[in-house]
């Protein structure tokens, strides 16, 4: 690399924005990174990443980890919620209790089209088998994330997601590229016992459906208990598929 310019970890975050060879420099970064530990990461992304940051969260199973995380790095940090008007209502509860305990800045984005005209328009496009779940996903999850990124002029966005979560997520960086701006996932190397013991420490709760027996939590009418599927992938979209569309974004 050229010693004028450096890598992207000694560059200020101004003009990390405006680099043309940013995707060069994400395998340099992805290594660097590797080599600390979440908190270090948040730290380092906050400090040489541009802004504006957010975070998105599901408010699912183990939300608490990475809400609490960087909100002691950058307590007004926004939080981006997709909400599809399908949640459970002990996620709606879930996201109440977060918000006040965690003093969350929360941005909710929806579809423009509320969940009943969707049905009298489309009809039950989780019924209709992947293309169905597909087209769902896109409308209510994808273009209200796609619309969050533009008008909160987000420069980087962080995820909680983790490799371990689903063969989707086997390669994982810590770091890449999604449509013109970084997204950071400072724990996608940890396993589930990082997780509980982060909790354990910090007094932070699981989503209550995960007493349950819900390991991974959307919809209503596309999730399911761990006990009712062959698998923990399983547990979503009726096996179809893993993803909801969100970390698709820039595939």
């Amino acid at each position: 690399m050229n010693s004028t310019t450096g890598s992207v970890l000694e560059r200020p975050a101004a003009q990390i924005a405006s680099l043309q060879d940013a995707q060069a420099d994400l395998q340099h970064w992805n290594a660097r990174l590797a080599t600390m530990g979440a908190e270090e990461r948040i730290q380092v992304a906050l400090e040489r990443f541009p802004g504006t940051h957010v975070l998105t969260s599901s408010f699912g199973a183990q939300a608490a980890v990475s809400l609490h995380m960087l909100t002691r790095e950058l307590p007004d940090i926004p939080v981006v919620l997709l909400d599809t008007g399908y949640l459970f209502p002990e996620t709606y509860q879930f996201v109440d209790e977060l918000c006040e305990r965690l003093q969350l800045n929360l941005h909710v984005y929806r579809s423009d089209l509320s969940p009943a005209w969707q049905e009298a328009r489309y009809g039950r496009r989780w019924e209709q088998g992947l293309a169905g779940i597909e087209a769902y996903n896109q409308e209510n999850k994808v273009t209200p994330m796609r619309r969050a990124l533009d008008e909160l002029d987000v420069g980087t966005w962080f995820s909680g997601i983790r490799r371990s979560q689903a063969s989707t997520r086997r390669d994982l960086p810590l770091v890449q590229m999604v449509e013109g701006h970084f997204k950071v996932s400072p724990i996608a190397d940890w396993s589930d016992r990082d997780v509980f013991q982060y909790l354990q420490a910090n007094a932070l709760p699981y989503h209550p459906l995960w007493e349950a027996g819900y390991v991974s939590i959307g919809d209503v009418h596309t999730t399911r208990r761990l006990a009712d599927a062959d698998n923990v992938e399983d547990t979503r979209f009726f096996g179809l598929k893993r993803e909801c569309g969100l970390h698709e974004i820039g595939a």
